[in-house]
């Protein structure tokens, strides 16, 4: 008798996507998707389903950084400092101790890309759908550049666009939905990048001090998604706590 078993099965295709007169049910509206929102969404189905994510949580005591950034904007109010110059600052110290990071995959799997450069995107939230404007070489430029770049990009992307080479070129990317809400989210990786950070907004929370005695902390949650094939999780949960222990650091210029 031979020992040779029969191949396994080819996996089923996916059922297709299901169509319906929605009018049986009552009144509707139908309208196109908008090119940039259809363009997003092809892009961030190609990333969901060909990356093995994973989302890595953690917290970052920004109790001293608020009170430092407060005191630097009461005494320097025309350069005032905002939360997400400072995290481009802190991701690219985090790159430089973790090049991992700052890697791109080959599209067969085959091959890591080591960069040496520093490109950081910046999600934002534009009336057509999002954008990812990428500030460039972020680790040659100061505080203050990387503030008012951020400024003027972010405008940009929400009244005349963005090119794509405005776009091109990331090593990692920030998205910061704080001014809206949120404890925690898993962000869709822009490949051809290895990992985003999510950033939700700050919460008071009692913890207990040194004594055990509760005291009032403000507390940043940090959400780290990473593409499994090049990371692991131990890496992965040092990266996000260096990364919540540099920005608790963090000191203003």
């Amino acid at each position: 008798m031979s020992d040779i078993k029969p191949a396994a099965p080819a996996p089923a295709a996916p059922l297709p996507w299901p169509t319906e007169d929605f009018s049986v049910h009552g009144p509707v509206e139908a309208r196109a998707v908008g090119k940039i929102q259809h363009y997003v969404g092809r892009v961030m189905q190609r990333n969901w389903t060909s990356i093995p994510h994973v989302t890595h949580n953690d917290e970052a005591d920004v109790t001293g950084f608020e009170t430092r950034r407060k005191e630097w904007n009461a005494a320097h109010p025309d350069q005032k400092r905002s939360l997400l110059p400072a995290m481009i600052k802190v991701a690219v110290a985090c790159l430089q101790r973790f090049p991992v990071f700052n890697s791109s995959l080959s599209a067969d799997g085959a091959t890591i890309f080591s960069k040496k450069y520093y490109h950081i995107g910046i999600a934002v939230d534009v009336p057509t759908g999002l954008l990812v404007p990428v500030i460039k070489n972020a680790d040659q430029k100061s505080l203050g550049e990387i503030a008012e770049e951020v400024a003027r990009t972010a405008e940009k992307a929400r009244t005349k666009g963005l090119s794509i080479a405005e776009m091109s070129g990331g090593c990692f990317s920030l998205s910061s939905l704080g001014h809206i809400g949120g404890t925690s989210f898993s962000p869709i990786i822009n490949a051809p990048e290895v990992a985003i950070l999510g950033i939700t907004r700050t919460q008071d929370r009692f913890v207990p001090d040194a004594e055990g005695r509760p005291v009032i902390r403000q507390l940043l949650p940090l959400s780290l998604s990473y593409d499994h094939r090049v990371i692991n999780g131990a890496d992965a949960a040092r990266f996000t706590r260096a990364f919540a222990e540099t920005l608790e650091a963090f000191e203003f210029s």
